[in-house]
């Protein structure tokens, strides 16, 4: 009797051992693909982050001018145009041009209405409409004075000013992208300053202005300028980008304009542009790179330590 009463015991406790060790087992189971599906999660949200890079507003066959206008131009004292990007100048439908004969530039200067300037113009009303449509947007106060600004989309439902110095950091992203809305007015103060640092680039930057821009005496200004109406460069402002104006006209004024392709950056911290730089370009004019690869290493290791757990689980259970 006493010797059945031990054999059940022992089958009791055997099958209590046989639970606790399939309950265990589920445990480091459960805990195992818990601790895989995060990894693999925070793998997937890097890559997903990463593939988000606003891309550059298209600019087409405007790419080119320098300068372009809906209704005539004009220029008092020598004014300087180049850029890698190009140096052409031209209005249309009204193709007059006042003060021609003072600017410089390594592009074409048309003074007259001429069916490559339309196709500028075409291409210009495509380009503010693709910044104006950007989101989602950051809303930004009247006056970017002082501020840092990262990468991204910002917007002002009436007019946005500048009347003191704007910083626009890439992190280290030559391809960092910043496009400025402005429901209204785009106005930079008297020797109001843009500064471009840790690899951001001007070719990278837009202002999409709903009527006109007015660029400050002595200013130095960063960015493609895509007005609906017109645009005015007072005296010696310093351009690095473009001024394209839909309907309005475009005035300048011993100005110096440099509209040059993206390049290849290492960033070195504050970089301010320099009208005499020659950087050398990149194939493409340097567009931001949305391959996927761009994000596939973090993806990879991810599913292999996800991999890697599930050897280890299964390792665990054989010696369990």
């Amino acid at each position: 009797m006493q010797s059945r009463v031990s054999h059940i015991a022992s089958i009791l406790s055997r099958q209590r051992s046989g639970k606790n060790v399939y309950f265990n087992f589920k445990k480091k189971i459960y805990a195992g693909v818990a601790a895989v599906s995060a990894v693999v999660l925070v793998s997937l949200t890097f890559a997903s982050g990463a593939s988000a890079l606003e891309a550059p507003v298209g600019l087409g066959t405007s790419s080119t001018y320098a300068v372009l206008s809906g209704e005539a131009l004009s220029n008092t004292w020598p004014t300087n145009v180049s850029g890698t990007a190009g140096g052409d100048l031209g209005s249309y439908p009204n193709g007059a041009f006042t003060g021609s004969g003072s600017v410089t530039t390594n592009g074409t200067i048309f003074t007259a209405a001429v069916a490559q300037t339309g196709l500028a113009q075409d291409a210009l009303v495509t380009a503010i409409g693709d910044a104006a449509g950007r989101t989602p947007s950051t809303p930004i106060a009247a006056d970017l004075a002082g501020l840092a600004l990262k990468q991204g989309v910002y917007n002002s439902a009436s007019s946005i000013g500048l009347n003191g110095t704007l910083t626009l950091d890439a992190e280290d992203n030559p391809d960092a992208v910043f496009i400025f809305q402005a429901g209204s007015a785009l106005t930079t103060g008297t020797g109001s300053t843009i500064e471009l640092i840790n690899g951001a680039q001007a070719c990278n930057v837009f202002w999409q202005v709903g009527s006109s821009a007015t660029l400050g005496v002595g200013s130095t200004f960063v960015g493609h300028v895509l007005a609906e109406t017109s645009i005015t460069a007072n005296t010696a402002a310093l351009i690095h980008g473009s001024l394209l104006a839909h309907t309005g006209a475009v005035s300048l004024d011993t100005n110096t304009i440099v509209n040059d392709l993206c390049t290849e950056v290492t960033p070195t911290g504050s970089a301010s542009p320099s009208a005499t730089a020659s950087p050398t370009t990149t194939n493409g004019g340097g567009l931001p790179n949305t391959d996927s690869s761009d994000f596939s290493t973090p993806l990879f290791v991810g599913l292999g330590l996800a991999v890697l757990g599930s050897v280890v689980l299964i390792a665990r259970r054989k010696r369990s």
